[in-house]
């Protein structure tokens, strides 16, 4: 378009001429005043009201029971290791001690053979009568109940060796019964046919007391007891 542009839309001098009847220009126009975000006074960092009971946790149990079964089981771990050692100790004495074993009960049955075939009387007594004999008040009866068995043992034979232990019964770790085999001579004046070769078997009953083997009784079996 060729010519001047009106003179309300065109460039030119400006003037009232150039804006329509009314017109202000661009005036700044006022924006409405912003609203407080917070409430006057600031934030209330209270709780509102009271605050909740706190949470009771269940106390761990598991961790007590697991301390509980670790100590029971260090416990029996001590005891059982203190049973061992006492066990031990208790058959290596036994063992260096001779108690009931075939060598110590056969010395104990020698021992009491002897005494019997020699007439030591007091020896014969503190066999039979079992470990009672160091207690006993009165002995007199005693010894002369040894006294009799001495005379009857030499009357049936002059000599006596034992010669095997057959086998051992153990009533108990300080008691036992014992078969055993003899060598024996017989008395000049015995009568009776011996079995041959001169050997017999017997029975002793006998007691282990203070690192000392008892012959508490005595059966051969042929004969009577002594």
């Amino acid at each position: 378009m060729t010519g001047p542009y009106p003179p309300q839309y065109g460039a030119g001098p400006v003037g009232p001429q150039m804006y329509p009847e009314g017109f202000q220009g661009f005036a700044q126009q006022p924006y409405p005043p912003a609203t407080q975000p917070y409430p006057e006074g600031g934030i209330d960092g209270t709780y509102p009201g009271m605050l909740p009971p706190p949470v009771q946790y269940p106390p761990r149990k598991r961790r007590r029971w697991i301390i509980a079964v670790v100590a029971l089981l260090a416990i029996a771990a001590i005891v059982g290791v203190i049973a061992a050692v006492t066990l031990t100790g208790g058959r290596d004495e036994q063992t260096s001690s001779g108690q009931l074993t075939e060598s110590a009960a056969q010395a104990a049955i020698q021992d009491y053979l002897d005494a019997l075939s020699n007439g030591d009387d007091e020896t014969v007594a503190r066999h039979t009568l079992c470990g009672l004999f160091d207690a006993a008040k009165e002995r007199r009866a005693d010894l002369a109940l040894a006294g009799l068995s001495s005379d009857a043992f030499r009357k049936q034979y002059s000599s006596a060796e034992v010669t095997a232990i057959d086998k051992i019964v153990l009533w108990s770790p300080t008691q036992a019964q014992v078969l055993f085999t003899m060598r024996v001579e017989p008395a000049s004046s015995s009568r009776g046919n011996q079995p041959r070769g001169g050997e017999e078997q017997a029975i002793a009953q006998l007691l282990s007391l203070d690192n000392e083997i008892l012959v508490c009784s005595y059966l051969p079996r042929t004969a009577g007891q002594y």
